[in-house]
């Protein structure tokens, strides 16, 4: 198990600082720290979502026998992963960090530090901000990882390798906070990029789950609807709780569609459908 654990733990720390370097110190470049490590960041996140859903999709089509079939790279990327999850609350802690100073809110020019330029303001402003993104890694590596890995007993790989699959949509996030970071919102390639999150997040974080109780529910000889009350309860409970923070998520895409493709010119919408 520590072999996979200590490869993610080098692979994505490692191509994190590789990027930043790279991004600061090409001649052709030159970026600043800030851009750097907010662009690494989402490079990052993009090419574990691009192994993640790779890995699922082999996992997924690999197991004929929904159950019972079993493959190595379920496991394997499951414990290659954990380390992701916790690298990466550290790289969103410093791309909040880096667009704090952007807005000047680190110090004055005396060099005192206010409560709102403080270390502590920022970690406050960060966990409030990031707070269903930190509490969903967390859970990843404190609940999901021990029932991935221990409680399910190589049972179920087929269903794993599907949740990979979520990750399907992650590029076309970071892509699209990238396009947004340098102000492109109104560019061609923002708007088919956000079409594309808005179909893949649907399609591979939404449905997937209605997907999952059919799929069972084919295995099982059951109905759709009775494969709710044919399964544990502790089972609805987690695909709930794992749904809950994807819907909101989806909200807020469809929310951020709404605003891009709405025709300029046109009134913006009124506060009661602005509200959060």
């Amino acid at each position: 198990m520590l072999t996979p654990m200590v490869a993610g733990g080098v692979v994505f720390p490692g191509l994190f600082l590789l990027s930043k370097n790279t991004l600061q110190r090409l001649p052709q470049l030159r970026w600043e720290e800030a851009d750097a490590v907010i662009v690494s960041a989402r490079l990052v996140s993009s090419v574990q979502a691009i192994m993640a859903s790779t890995a699922g999709y082999i996992v997924s089509t690999s197991c004929k026998h929904i159950i019972d079939d079993q493959h190595w790279l379920s496991s394997a990327y499951t414990q290659f992963a954990v380390p992701y999850f916790i690298y990466d609350i550290y790289a969103m802690f410093l791309c909040h960090w880096h667009k704090h100073q952007v807005k000047g809110h680190g110090g004055d020019d005396d060099g005192r530090r206010g409560a709102r330029g403080s270390t502590w303001a920022v970690v406050r402003g960060y966990l409030h901000k990031e707070f269903l993104m930190v509490l969903h890694h967390a859970v990843m590596v404190l609940v999901c990882f021990p029932v991935s890995v221990v409680w399910r007993q190589g049972k179920g790989d087929f269903f794993l390798g599907c949740m990979l699959m979520a990750e399907v949509s992650t590029p076309f996030v970071c892509l699209g906070k990238i396009l947004i970071q340098y102000k492109q919102q109104h560019t061609l390639l923002h708007k088919v990029n956000g079409a594309l999150m808005l179909l893949s997040f649907l399609c591979c974080r939404v449905l997937l789950f209605p997907y999952l109780y059919w799929a069972y529910g084919r295995h099982a000889g059951l109905p759709l609807l009775a494969v709710p009350l044919a399964i544990p309860a502790h089972v609805n409970l987690g695909a709930a709780l794992l749904l809950a923070p994807q819907l909101y998520w989806f909200f807020l895409i469809c929310r951020g569609a709404c605003r891009l493709f709405r025709p300029r010119g046109s009134p913006p919408p009124s506060p009661c459908q602005t509200q959060d």
